[in-house]
């Protein structure tokens, strides 16, 4: 007999961390995690919130502050930042660098390869001043 009950869809990977720190920027000041998750509906356990507010912690994404026996949580990152730690990550986790670099920007679509060109070489005239 098969459980006629309906699961929600499960979410992508890392979307609940970017509705999480979307959030975050959204609120006026630090947040708790209560509130963080009377914001995205109230349907996130508490203690999920929590988890996936320290994973962000770890990864630089948000910063806390002790408030009582609580921590008010702020966004030290933005979801382009999150996305470029990730690809950091990525990257950091193989061990030939050169050739998972080469083979990004082969893949690149010619507007995003000149888009690279033109940051990187901002980068080095900044580097210079």
């Amino acid at each position: 007999m098969t459980d006629q009950r309906q699961r929600p869809p499960r979410r992508g990977q890392g979307e609940l961390e970017a509705q999480i720190l979307s959030a975050l920027r959204a609120a006026e000041g630090p947040a708790t995690a209560g509130w963080v998750q009377e914001r995205l509906g109230g349907d996130l356990a508490y203690t999920t919130v929590i988890t996936i507010l320290t994973r962000l912690l770890a990864k630089g994404a948000v910063t806390r502050e002790r408030v009582g026996r609580s921590f008010a949580w702020t966004s030290a990152s933005d979801e382009a930042g999150l996305a470029a730690h990730r690809m950091r990550r990525v990257l950091d986790g193989e061990s030939d660098r050169e050739a998972v670099l080469a083979s990004f920007v082969t893949s690149l679509a010619p507007d995003d390869e000149r888009l690279l060109r033109e940051l990187l070489g901002r980068a080095r005239t900044e580097g210079e001043d």
